[in-house]
């Protein structure tokens, strides 16, 4: 992968917190009887999360294909579709005919994480790995090489509105070194309880993709959240 070339200055590598910050608010949060309206409200945004659950992986289960397909017709933001099921593998060309434009799969939920992130590849698609919070980094240590983003969960997986798990936040800048020890310019995201208390304090860890669901799908509307998230991070 390319080295990362973006920061202060052309002849060095970025300073602290002067990455750029991309957001993806989470659909998962939004009002699904008005999909295409909150689609056009976070239209600013650079992403759209995609939280697939299937109530095995995590104990939940959310929507699959064809939300993701709609949400696809009525918006052209990048969708990042973030796969919490057993077994990823199995349904991966379906995500990316529905209109995903990048994947994210869990170490824990497959033993073939490096056929998953191939396959993801293969399809032409921006492939990501994910882990929980209390599995061991390590564990993403033999595919980082190989990714085009890593997603820190900081709340276990499953549900919208949990709290921050401030642990968190050194698990952002460890893997910040890591990818920066690789020269790789693949995404680093963070899902979970991401506020504009702490987003500031995320983007300085080392994170370039913020998801955040209820922060943004308040009830004055998700453009209000998006403004208020994108002053924290001014």
């Amino acid at each position: 992968m390319t080295s990362n070339s973006v920061g202060s200055s052309p002849s060095g590598p970025p300073a602290p917190g002067r990455r750029q910050v991309k957001l993806a608010p989470s659909l998962l949060a939004s009002d699904f009887t008005r999909l295409g309206e909150e689609l056009q409200a976070i239209s600013s945004a650079e992403y759209a999360h995609v939280d697939v659950m299937d109530g095995m992986f995590v104990p939940n289960i959310s929507f699959g294909m064809p939300v993701l397909a709609a949400a696809r017709r009525v918006s052209s933001l990048y969708m990042d579709v973030h796969l919490m099921i057993e077994r990823p593998e199995r349904y991966i060309r379906d995500f990316v005919e529905a209109g995903a434009d990048g994947i994210t799969v869990h170490v824990e939920a497959t033993p073939h994480v490096h056929r998953a992130v191939g396959m993801v590849r293969e399809l032409g698609r921006r492939a990501g790995v994910t882990l929980n919070p209390g599995t061991s980094l390590e564990t993403l240590r033999p595919v980082l090489a190989d990714v085009d983003l890593v997603l820190v969960m900081s709340v276990n997986p499953g549900f919208g509105g949990q709290k921050f798990i401030a642990q968190s936040v050194e698990r952002i800048r460890t893997l910040r070194a890591w990818l920066d020890e690789l020269g790789s310019d693949a995404e680093l995201e963070v899902d979970g309880g991401v506020t504009p208390s702490n987003a500031r304090l995320l983007a300085d860890a080392g994170a370039t993709v913020l998801v955040a669901g209820s922060s943004v799908f308040g009830k004055d509307g998700a453009a209000a959240g998006l403004t208020r998230l994108r002053e924290a991070l001014a």
